[in-house]
């Protein structure tokens, strides 16, 4: 079985189940619905200060493709929730949840399209975001939300179910591409910058937009939480479908994981500091 094929197995079949299940599991309210706006405004700030520094410092279009796509998308599903779980409780997961929707929102729309200019006009790479079913599968997943629909307790344990499967068949794929990988064929500049955006730059315009919407200091210390997590592994899929150098992904992927167990005492240090937690 070549990787690809797990690949597709997990983007259109067991993620849009993993999304569905996630955003069917709490009851939409004006908290659950401003984390996620937060997090946007969050996102789309630094994804404009890297635009500044990706055209006249990455000379290769794919090495910008991936910069951009990458570095502002967390792994806020696989290791997000249970982080969640961990630092404030089961509490925690209808907004871990959320969040991790809407970063999953960004990697299928603002992510597919960077990963699919380079190979495609932007009509082809509009197509290619349209024929991605986590998308629609979020909207079902919300319009049941709105509506109050109950589930069955057992499809609601094969939406479980699946939801799980996605995660660990993700990790799969994350190490097929991790063994590939060569020190000395690394994009070590590529890493490093992305290291840069993803630990220093991201955290620090989320506090500043977290204090200035001033949000309840637990929500805040969970936005902030999402924020600090290493890259998206989703974001080996999408390379890999796009051809846009699936193995530069990877080893950013792995750089941002080891500056995250380098940092988070400090990130710790900073949340209770900031919101108490």
């Amino acid at each position: 079985m070549d990787q690809k094929t797990l690949i597709l197995l997990n983007l259109y079949f067991l993620q849009p189940i993993l999304i569905f299940w996630g955003l069917t599991r709490a009851p939409i309210d004006f908290d659950f619905m401003f984390t996620p706006l937060v997090y946007f405004i969050i996102v789309f700030i630094t994804l404009g200060i890297s635009l500044i520094i990706a055209k006249p410092y990455f000379k290769e279009g794919s090495d910008r493709s991936i910069y951009l796509a990458a570095a502002t998308v967390g792994n806020t599903g696989n290791l997000g929730i249970p982080l969640g779980i961990a630092l404030f409780g089961e509490q925690s997961v209808p907004y871990t949840s959320i969040i991790n929707i809407a970063n999953v929102l960004f990697i299928y729309t603002f992510s597919v399209y960077f990963f699919a200019k380079d190979k495609f006009n932007f009509k082809e790479a509009l197509i290619s975001i349209c024929k991605i079913p986590a998308i629609w599968f979020a909207v079902l997943a919300l319009a049941a939300n709105y509506f109050q629909i109950e589930f069955d307790s057992n499809v609601s344990r094969v939406l479980e179910m699946g939801a799980y499967t996605a995660i660990v068949l993700q990790l799969v794929i994350f190490g097929i591409y991790l063994s590939e990988i060569r020190l000395k064929t690394t994009n070590w500049k590529l890493s490093l910058n992305i290291v840069f955006i993803k630990h220093i730059v991201l955290p620090a315009v989320g506090l500043a937009v977290i204090l200035y919407f001033d949000m309840d200091p637990y929500i805040g210390a969970i936005l902030f939480m999402e924020l600090m997590v290493p890259l998206a592994v989703n974001n080996v899929n999408l390379a890999a479908i796009y051809n846009c150098n699936p193995h530069d992904t990877t080893s950013a992927i792995l750089m941002t994981s080891i500056a995250f167990i380098s940092l988070v005492y400090f990130y710790l240090e900073l949340t209770q500091y900031f919101f108490g937690f």
